[in-house]
C-alpha cells in the first residue's frame, strides 16, 4: 500500500477521524461557549470555534503520538497486532507528523491572538513531561492514582486553551471557569478508567488495567464514584452558566444511568458490562459538554 493508504488505515484503528472530529467538535465548542457564558460576554465568530477544533485535533493527534512512543516496546511485546508493531506504519513516520503539526497549531494560535500561544505552550510543556513520565517512571507506575490524576490533568489544560480561544487577548477568564476546568479533569479520569475497566477473562498479560490493579468490582465502584463528582461539577457549572434546572436533570439522569451500569458490572463483570462501561464513559462524557456549553443557548432561545 501506498503510505496515504497505510496512514489511512492507521488513522483507522488509531485516531479515528470519523469519530473524533465530531466529538472534538463538540469539546471545543462547549469550552468557547461555556467561557463566554460565564463571563457574559457575546459568542465568538466561527472563526473562533474552527480553531478550537484545529487545535484540539492537533493536540489529541499528538496524544496519540506521544503515547506510541511511550508504549512502543509494551506493544511490540503484548499488543503486535497494532500497526506500528506488525509494520502498517513506522513510529519514526507517526512522530514526524506530530512534530510537523507544531509549526501549523502555533500559526493558527498566533492567527487568533499572539497571548494563545502561551496557553498552548503549556499544554505542550505538560505533555512532554507525561511522555517523559515526570522522570519518575517507576515512582507513578507504583501509584496508579497519582499516576491517573498526573496525566489527566492536561485535560484541564487543554480546556483552558480552548476557552482562551474566546478570552485570551481581550479579557480575562471568567472567575467560575475553574469548576469547568475541574470538570475536564474528573471526565478524563471517567474515560480512562472506563475504559480500563475490564471483565477478569478479558485481562492480559503485560497491560495494566485498573480492574487488574484493584479488581473489577473495586474499579467499577472508582469509576461511579468519579461520575458522582463529575455529576456535581456539571450542576455548579449550570449554576454559573445560567440554566440550572435543565442542566441538573441531565446530570442526574446521566448518573443514575452509570449507577445502573456500575452496579450491574460489579454483581457479574462480563465483557458486555465492560463495553458498556467504556460506552457509557463516552456517553457520558459527551453529555456533560452538550449540556454545559449548549444547554443556555436553548435557554436563550426560549426552548
Amino acid at each position: 500500500m501506498s503510505v496515504l493508504r497505510r496512514l489511512w488505515t492507521y488513522q483507522g484503528e488509531r485516531f479515528p477521524l470519523i469519530q473524533t472530529i465530531p466529538l472534538l467538535a463538540v469539546f471545543s465548542a462547549a469550552s468557547i461557549n461555556v467561557s463566554a457564558f460565564m463571563g457574559e460576554r457575546p459568542l465568538p465568530g466561527i472563526g473562533s470555534y474552527v480553531i478550537g477544533l484545529v487545535l484540539g485535533l492537533v493536540i489529541f493527534f499528538q496524544m496519540r503520538a506521544a503515547d506510541e512512543w511511550k508504549d512502543h516496546d509494551l506493544d511490540c511485546r503484548y499488543r503486535p497486532e497494532r500497526p506500528i508493531p506488525r509494520g502498517l506504519v513506522s513510529l519514526r513516520l507517526i512522530l514526524g507528523i506530530a512534530l510537523t503539526l507544531i509549526p501549523v497549531a502555533a500559526l493558527v494560535a498566533w492567527a487568533k491572538t499572539p497571548a494563545l500561544l502561551w496557553l498552548l505552550l503549556g499544554v505542550w510543556g505538560w505533555l512532554a513531561l507525561m511522555t517523559a513520565e515526570f522522570g519518575v517512571a517507576k515512582w507513578l507506575k507504583a501509584r496508579p492514582l497519582i499516576y491517573l490524576v498526573s496525566h489527566m490533568a492536561i485535560m484541564p489544560l487543554i480546556d483552558l486553551l480552548l476557552t482562551g480561544v474566546e478570552w485570551a487577548g481581550t479579557a480575562r477568564p471568567a472567575p467560575a471557569l475553574w469548576m469547568f476546568l475541574v470538570l475536564s479533569l474528573v471526565n478524563g479520569c471517567v474515560l480512562e478508567i472506563g475504559r480500563k475497566t475490564w471483565a477478569p477473562e478479558n485481562e492480559r498479560d503485560g497491560v495494566e488495567t485498573y480492574s487488574g490493579l484493584w479488581g473489577a468490582k473495586a474499579a467499577s465502584m472508582v469509576w461511579l464514584g468519579c461520575v458522582a463528582l463529575a455529576a456535581i461539577l456539571l450542576i455548579a457549572v449550570g449554576r454559573a452558566t445560567g440554566p440550572f434546572f435543565p442542566t441538573s436533570v441531565i446530570a442526574l439522569f446521566g448518573l443514575a444511568m452509570c449507577c445502573a451500569c456500575a452496579l450491574q458490572f460489579r454483581r457479574q463483570p462480563t465483557p458486555k458490562g465492560q463495553k458498556r462501561i467504556d460506552a457509557m464513559s463516552g456517553i457520558w462524557v459527551l453529555s456533560c459538554y452538550a449540556a454545559a456549553g449548549f444547554i443556555p443557548l436553548l435557554s436563550g432561545a426560549g426552548l
